[in-house]
């Protein structure tokens, strides 16, 4: 198996538009949630969400690219940017052997959303020209790849909240068949509409705390659902021997990645969390490297009452945990090392926050500072962990997982590691 390094990082969250805002926004426990200005609707009974502020897409593409696109295409698009940038990559010099994985899970929702009401009240029954080319998924990678002249393997991955780790599996897989030697990954998500938060209002999924500041509690004893986030995130990939042939700067290496599905149920885990466990059990595999190696878990923790113990269990099976009715010995306890959520700063990015979750885990080992877990004050009997709730912490991290769980069932682990020559 080929050594996969990253070179290049971008992101745009509700905390900070930038890496370096985003990873200062974590360090302050800047909290993105807020009330929707989005839309106005008195008939949608929850209108609290992460919304990324501040954002002009002009600041990123032409004005022209700007009308004719999505806001997660946008996202997606502003975050590869920052990646490319930093990555130093010579596109036109090898544009074959460069590829793009894309993530999203719910694509242009809000603009289908949007378009349909306008279609129902206008009497001339007119939709835009524009209107496919800014809902279709695969069209952050498209207009990625026209706009830089990219033109390796082009996939777009769609697998609810794991997405963006799950592209990240994809590119990964591209990297060693030979198929390219360098993959943009991508993920953007924006869908604060009526449809969206109605549904998930009814399938009594979100938060009902009136407080936008303290509605996300992952892993809290008073936690009540999760908060819609928008963002984008993007990482650039490549075989470490490409990267020391072209003199690039190595920020940190993917070591290891896992990808599965339940097969139990569309909105929940498997309650014990087997599903899970096997997922971060082939991550370890392919990075070689055994469980107690992890220094640091950034965990899918969303604040649910029904997903967050699952995956509690799931963290602590895999350290060798099997009695769940009497209480974790302390040997269990001390193999375990501290975990922590950031959707509490920013929402759940869905199909992006794969990608943003993997770039605090690599500013982690890069700075020695794990992120806490913002809103965690009431520890919960069912969920047993270290979760850094006081604030930033000090530690020496030399690799880190970040797990995703998404529904249909969809698990994928990713492990960074610090770079070694």
């Amino acid at each position: 198996m080929k050594n996969i390094v990253i070179t290049g990082m971008g992101a745009v969250t509700p905390i900070g538009i930038g890496v370096a805002d985003y990873w200062q926004g974590i360090l302050d426990m800047k909290c993105g949630i807020r009330k929707i200005t989005r839309f106005h609707d008195d008939d949608v009974p929850i209108t609290i969400a992460g919304e990324v502020d501040g954002f002009d897409p002009r600041d990123y593409m032409s004005p022209k690219l700007a009308k004719e696109t999505g806001t997660f295409i946008q996202y997606a698009f502003a975050s590869a940017r920052e990646a490319i940038e930093q990555s130093r990559i010579d596109i036109d010099a090898e544009p074959e052997r460069i590829g793009i994985v894309m993530a999203t899970a719910l694509n242009g929702t809000t603009e289908i959303t949007e378009t349909e009401k306008a279609y129902s009240v206008d009497g001339k029954k007119k939709v835009s020209p524009r209107f496919l080319p800014k809902i279709l998924g695969n069209l952050g990678a498209a207009q990625i790849a026209i706009s830089y002249g990219i033109h390796g393997p082009s996939f777009t991955v769609s697998t609810a909240c794991s997405s963006g780790g799950d592209a990240i599996c994809v590119a990964a897989m591209l990297l060693n068949s030979g198929e390219a030697d360098v993959m943009l990954v991508a993920g953007g998500e924006s869908a604060h509409c009526p449809v969206i938060m109605s549904t998930l209002a009814q399938a009594k999924a979100l938060s009902k705390n009136p407080d936008p500041l303290t509605a996300c509690r992952p892993f809290d004893a008073d936690r009540d659902g999760f908060v819609m986030g928008e963002g984008g995130g993007a990482l650039i990939l490549e075989t470490e021997e490409h990267a020391k042939a072209r003199g690039a700067d190595i920020i940190c290496s993917l070591a290891g990645w896992g990808n599965n599905t339940d097969a139990y149920h569309v909105t929940s885990p498997r309650p014990d969390g087997s599903g899970a466990v096997k997922c971060m059990q082939d991550a370890l595999k392919k990075a070689g490297m055994a469980p107690e190696d992890i220094d640091y878990i950034n965990a899918h923790g969303t604040s649910t009452p029904v997903g967050d113990p699952i995956e509690v269990k799931a963290i602590q099976t895999l350290f060798g945990r099997t009695d769940f009715e009497a209480p974790m010995t302390e040997d269990i306890r001390a193999k375990i090392p501290p975990v922590s959520s950031t959707k509490g700063n920013t929402g759940h990015l869905m199909g992006a926050g794969g990608i943003t979750e993997i770039i605090a885990c690599i500013k982690a080992i890069e700075t020695g500072i794990i992120p806490p877990t913002l809103n965690f004050m009431t520890p919960d009997p069912q969920c047993d962990l270290d979760f850094v709730g006081e604030g930033p912490r000090k530690a020496d991290i030399n690799a880190a997982m970040s797990n995703a769980l998404g529904f249909g069932g969809q698990n994928s682990s990713i492990i960074v590691k610090r770079y070694e020559k």
